[in-house]
């Protein structure tokens, strides 16, 4: 199964007409952010597939000559390459006298498969059977608000297709194709819209029927993968379709008790903390999770995170001085005894 890669200049953050300076300083940016060394957890393997990939785009952009035959033929610059040399040796031969006949064309439409992975047009219909075209695959990142509404997304896809003149010969009349200049490919884009439905859990793929590869010789086409990877934020972290949230309260709020205002993945919601809360205790928002295999909703979490003032004025400090007269058990008693018992 065919898998769209990013370009390379997508994947550094750079536009095409960038300097070689600009694609270094890109590069180190990245590279400290997506080391996996600095990650753990979940986070770690799709880190190491950034860093990864991150690395192959560097190695082809930062060397000139590369950058070239990159900009020309795509991701398969190394094999179309090859395939113009090939090209060329015949070329050659003809020129020295060597009938070149319609069997060397054929032959050159065979390597072209292997190098791009697709048969010219010209040698399926030579062969007078349909062929269906390739299925493609990629990946696609989804925030949590997504997963709970569903998207309709816009995907551009590249692929390098044969040159539908020459029939990816790169020949033509036993000269350079006019079209694809020789090199018997050329490079197919197209924009589709795909719609991610409510709920998709991670992992999950994404079949759209008929946006793969076209077809040859009549040959249906291969269907698009969608790989689902649901990012977690700075704020909602997700477990199965329950959704966690940290909530800072000042020491009174939870004291005292408090109605304060949340953050939720739809709009915000007032909730009550309870009068002597303590700091890891959980509140339940029942519902305001992700959708659920069955149906439902799974709830939102929202963990007690006791903050203290960055500052205090005068007043404040005396009103904590006070408190602080009044008698009351050791908070680290317990810890203590615990101590003692390890």
């Amino acid at each position: 199964m065919a898998t769209i890669q990013r370009d390379y200049y997508e994947v550094l953050g750079v536009p095409r007409t960038a300097t070689q300076e600009d694609i270094k300083k890109a590069y180190r940016r990245l590279a400290r952010l997506y080391h996996p060394d600095l990650h753990s957890g979940s986070r770690k393997a799709e880190m190491e597939r950034k860093f990864k990939e991150l690395n192959e785009a560097h190695e082809v952009l930062s060397d000139p000559d590369k950058r070239k035959k990159y900009d020309r033929y795509g991701h398969n610059w190394e094999q179309a390459e090859a395939y113009e040399k090939a090209r060329q040796e015949a070329q050659a031969r003809a020129g020295a006298g060597t009938e070149f006949s319609f069997g060397d064309a054929e032959a050159f439409s065979d390597i072209f498969e292997t190098f791009f992975g697709r048969r010219g047009r010209s040698a399926g219909t030579a062969r007078g059977f349909a062929v269906q075209g390739e299925d493609l695959e990629t990946d696609i990142h989804l925030s949590l608000r997504e997963v709970l509404t569903g998207v309709t997304r816009r995907l551009t896809l590249s692929e390098t297709i044969p040159c539908s003149v020459c029939g990816g010969t790169g020949i033509m009349r036993g000269r350079s194709c006019p079209t694809c200049l020789g090199s018997g490919a050329r490079q197919e884009t197209r924009t589709i819209e795909v719609r991610i439905p409510a709920g998709v859990q991670e992992g999950t793929r994404v079949r759209v029927a008929g946006k793969g590869h076209p077809g040859v010789n009549g040959g249906k086409p291969g269907d698009l993968y969608l790989r689902v990877h649901i990012d977690d934020d700075g704020v909602f972290r997700r477990q199965g379709s329950d959704v966690h949230v940290t909530l800072p309260v000042w020491p009174w709020e939870a004291a005292l008790g408090a109605d304060v205002l949340v953050p939720t993945l739809t709009e915000p919601v007032k909730v009550k903390v309870p009068p002597g809360s303590k700091a890891g205790a959980k509140l339940r928002l029942k519902g305001k999770g992700l959708p659920t295999a069955s149906g439902g909703h799974g709830d939102l979490f929202l963990t007690l995170q006791i903050v203290m003032p960055p500052t205090l004025t005068e007043e404040e400090r005396k009103l904590y001085e006070q408190l602080g007269r009044f008698p009351h058990p050791d908070p680290r008693a317990d810890l203590l005894a615990a101590a003692r018992r390890v």
